[in-house]
């Protein structure tokens, strides 16, 4: 969209009754929100630049467990993608560490999505072989968390 353009649509949506309106292409992002007292605001940015595709040899996914093993072991799954946190704040103790003991209900990490932090709770009973993620990273909806070995 070149600059005539953006004049032209400024103008249009200046006489139209719309108060807002966002456009967004594949270079560019344009939010206009019209003031009653004042000129239309208009918010512009770059578009963020396509992530790159890493080689699949280059992704490091953890050992699945052993047949036997896997009988008995439980995966704490993530119900959210969020950033994964052991503990409530750099200076408290983590909510669980390998060999810890949980039951249904006890919280296990918390999770913040968009400024809220979720209490992520234990479903089973057993005690924790495996922690699979490092504190204060991403995850994903459905990734796991935890390994239980199931009481």
């Amino acid at each position: 969209m070149d600059t005539k353009e953006i004049q032209r649509l400024l103008d249009y949506i200046a006489k139209s009754p719309l108060a807002e309106v966002s456009i967004e292409t594949e270079g560019l992002k344009i939010s206009v929100k019209k003031h009653s007292y004042a000129a239309p605001v208009v918010h512009m940015a770059a578009a963020p630049a396509p992530i790159a595709a890493v080689p699949a040899e280059q992704i490091a996914i953890p050992p699945a467990p052993s047949k036997s093993s896997a009988d008995h072991l439980y995966t704490v799954k993530s119900p959210m993608i969020g950033t994964f946190y052991r503990a409530a704040s750099p200076d408290k103790e983590n909510f669980i560490e390998v060999g810890s003991m949980i039951e249904p209900g006890k919280m296990v990490c918390m999770i913040e999505a968009m400024k809220l932090f979720n209490e992520i709770d234990s479903e089973v009973s057993g005690k924790i072989v495996k922690i699979l993620v490092d504190n204060a990273t991403p995850v994903e909806f459905d990734q796991p968390l935890f390994l239980v070995e199931i009481a």
